[in-house]
């Protein structure tokens, strides 16, 4: 009592895909599709037909024929409705139904048709846990991929600071240069024997560039910056070099030239598209960047799964003379909130006065152009009340539709920008049909995902909703919602609100970044 084969046929005979549950010889497959549509009359409204050893239980699909080839025992009732969800799955893996597209999407249909049936048996499943089953998608992959994505990122806005540097340094050269060779080595000399002053070491242990005091986006992992030294484009004096500026200048020139003739340049834009990402340079000879990541899984049904909040607090100075300092840290009592500074801060002096200061008041911070980790902080155990955005969603069916309902409430603490809300739909052969929205959306048919966009949530718009059609789903297919924003507070409120120099009286201007960005924020 078993399906033998899943096959999907040609109404002249020629097989397209065939999936065998038993073990049988490619020449009788073969030769048991070749003689099936020979059986099958003209005019006939049954879906079987049986000769003197197997039964074909068949429906057509546009010009081809879905075919199951059973044994005579087997119950006709259960083949009909493994035939029945077979012919659901065909659509959703081969949107073209004919030769070209299921030859195309072949191995997929092999793949739902090993899914749906097993050692000749049907399966208990739905069309929605098939594609499940078969996309294998994994929670712990897909933060896997966030934190790669994050490092790359990191490692993007490095690059653009060390190019940013490079500039400067190139300008810098421009102008000695009109004083003479020896100005125009100065800089970089006194630029080495800073760094060796320094006493930076390898192991982690110092202010290291990327290494040691500075903290990564992963608070848990190393920094995904490179490790040691600054690269020696960046700080060796140059060796024969000095020519290269006047070659760029004439390549930039012969490019607008051609640009005035009419001629069409294509330029790398990449580095372009990563400064615009990239915060502007400093423009305070210190400037501190204090950074809330949120890591939170809401259940559709009420209830967190995951309240995680991780900060950070960095430094970055100009000058080296303006290193000497400290500073006052300010932040809100909020439970299950817990600091951590780094080795060579002073711990007595923060826990005591809540000053971050060095251990050694002789020794001043690092400057250059990147940030320096001066302290992270967490807070955990925090409840569904203190959620700074909660996305609720209505899945319902209605005929031969399925009517979608979402609707947001942001918190009165903050005031979220930039909010993407991203919903996965099944697959689709048009658009969704959006009735009502507060907002603009957009349609990503590669991922089958619905964003929907919301460009700031305050006082005026604290809740909104949308509405959209689809054909019918399973409810559990708009599941996972990802949910990105940022916001200009934090939930510690940790705020440097002085900094106070060692070796002299005045005062120094310094500017600080405050923001709160999602690493994982989830509806599941």
């Amino acid at each position: 009592m078993v399906v033998l084969a899943a096959s999907i046929i040609t109404k002249s005979g020629k097989v397209l895909v065939s999936r065998q549950f038993m073990d049988m010889s490619r020449i009788r497959v073969e030769g048991l599709l070749a003689a099936f549509p020979k059986l099958v009359g003209t005019g006939k409204q049954h879906t079987y037909v049986e000769t003197e050893n197997v039964r074909y239980v068949y429906q057509p699909i546009d010009v081809l024929y879905l075919l199951l080839v059973t044994n005579k025992q087997s119950n006709i009732l259960e083949d009909l409705e493994t035939l029945r969800l077979l012919s659901k799955l065909v659509p959703e893996y081969s949107h073209s139904l004919d030769e070209e597209g299921i030859c195309k999407m072949a191995f997929e249909l092999v793949f739902a048709f090993d899914e749906a049936i097993s050692l000749g048996h049907k399966e208990n499943v739905t069309v929605a846990q098939v594609k499940q089953y078969c996309e294998m998608e994994s929670h712990e992959e897909r933060l896997h991929i966030m934190a790669k994505e994050d490092k790359i990122r990191e490692a993007n806005k490095h690059m653009a600071e060390s190019a940013r540097e490079i500039d400067r340094k190139k300008n810098e050269k421009n102008k000695g240069n009109k004083g003479g060779f020896t100005s125009s080595i100065s800089g970089p000399l006194r630029l080495d024997s800073s760094f060796s002053d320094m006493n930076i070491s390898s192991s982690g242990t110092g202010f290291g560039s990327g290494s040691g005091f500075g903290l990564s986006t992963d608070m848990d992992s190393l920094s995904s910056k490179p490790k040691g030294h600054p690269s020696a484009s960046a700080t060796a004096p140059p060796k024969g070099l000095g020519m290269q500026l006047g070659k760029t200048q004439r390549t930039n020139q012969f490019l607008e030239s051609l640009k005035a003739e009419g001629e069409v340049i294509l330029e790398d834009v990449q580095p372009s598209a990563i400064q615009s990402k990239s915060p502007l340079p400093p423009t305070d000879p210190i400037t501190l960047t204090i950074e809330e990541r949120l890591s939170v899984m809401i259940k559709k049904d009420g209830g967190v799964s995951n309240f995680d909040v991780q900060g950070t607090l960095s430094l970055q100075i100009l000058n080296q003379e303006d290193g000497f300092i400290q500073f006052q840290i300010e932040n809100q009592d909020v439970p299950g909130l817990s600091f951590k500074t780094h080795p060579n801060i002073n711990k007595e002096l923060f826990n005591s006065k809540h000053i971050i200061g060095l251990k050694d008041p002789n020794r001043p911070f690092p400057a250059g152009q990147n940030d320096v980790g001066l302290m992270k902080w967490r807070i955990q155990g925090m409840d569904e009340a203190a959620l700074p955005l909660t996305v609720n969603c209505w899945p319902s069916v209605s005929g031969n539709e399925t009517f979608v309902n979402i609707e947001y409430e942001g918190s009165e603490m903050f005031d979220l920008q930039n909010v993407v809300i991203s919903i996965p739909l099944p697959a689709l052969r048009e658009q969704p049909s959006v009735r009502q929205i507060d907002g603009e959306w957009r349609y990503d048919p590669r991922s089958s995902t619905l964003e929907w966009f919301i460009l700031l949530i305050d006082h005026s718009n604290r809740s909104g909703s949308m509405e959209f059609v689809v054909p019918p789903a399973d409810p559990a297919v708009f599941f996972p919602i990802n949910i990105r924003f940022t916001a200009a507070n934090t939930f510690s409120d940790v705020k440097v609100v002085g900094v106070m120099p060692l070796r002299s009286n005045a005062p120094l201007k310094f500017s600080q970044r405050i923001q709160m960005i999602t690493d994982t924020y989830q509806v599941v």
